[in-house]
């Protein structure tokens, strides 16, 4: 049985290691903010066996918004969009320390609307981490799962690793000092996700595809082009990239 637990741990540190390089990967001069969180909330979800994730970033007063999920589907945004106004998240953000939720039926009742619309899509389990750096808080990362119970220590401290990659990626820990770079990180970050909202739509409407499968197929052009999530999202609004590209990339 030792072995067997040995064997598991040795896979798990392999997974571990495999994901720190593909998120410090990203970490190049002209890295995409919106496909390295991405990469990191599945890693996340991946790794510790929840089920959905999502990333929330703080905009200039203080509103946090989606900014990466592992979904697209417009049921489970919402349940990260709720948790971010009046939730585990926006507690997290505010107190910058972990909010763990290890039964949404009984340990959200301050929270209604969140717990009832968690609950609606089949989640039991809520634990919200901090993006911090430093002591400056600019987001926070949600993890759902559908079983009941707390991620354990283990899975806690890897969760806010991951996290705190995440934010160094994002601020760049050499100029984070410079609040007018921060500002400027964050916002390209929100403006981002609207673009890519914006090109979701036009997608899923002329592919008759899904939102998830509209974001795959933006972020499978932008990587096989060597471009931005940001620039192919763009050139689909204003029709510089045709969706007959995108389609063709999803085939």
């Amino acid at each position: 049985m030792h072995d067997i637990d040995h064997a598991a741990d040795n896979t798990r540190e392999e997974k571990i290691n495999d994901a720190f390089v593909r998120v410090a990967g990203t970490l190049v001069a002209d890295y995409d903010i919106v496909d390295l969180l991405s990469t990191l909330v599945h890693t996340c979800t991946q790794l510790l066996d929840v089920q959905a994730g999502g990333i929330l970033l703080a905009d200039g007063t203080g509103v946090l918004e989606l900014v990466a999920s592992t979904s697209e589907e417009a049921e489970i945004v919402e349940v990260m969009i709720v948790a971010a106004g009046a939730g585990p998240c926006i507690d997290c953000y505010s107190t910058g320390a972990v909010v763990s939720i290890p039964n949404i039926d009984t340990d959200a009742g301050q929270w209604p609307r969140f717990r009832r619309s968690a609950l609606e899509q089949g989640f039991r389990s809520a634990h919200a981490t901090p993006l911090r750096l430093h002591g400056e808080v600019i987001g926070a990362m949600n993890l759902l799962g559908t079983v009941t119970g707390a991620l354990s220590d283990r899975d806690a401290q890897l969760a806010q690793a991951l996290a705190d990659v995440a934010t160094v990626g994002i601020l760049h820990e050499r100029s984070f000092r410079q609040p007018e770079v921060v500002a400027a990180q964050l916002h390209l970050a929100l403006d981002t996700r609207i673009l890519i909202e914006q090109a979701k739509g036009v997608l899923a409407h002329v592919l008759s595809c899904t939102m998830t499968e509209a974001f795959d197929a933006l972020r499978d052009y932008a990587r096989a082009h060597e471009t931005t999530l940001r620039a192919a999202a763009e050139g689909v609004v204003n029709r510089s990239i045709s969706v007959e590209a995108l389609a063709g990339q999803r085939g």
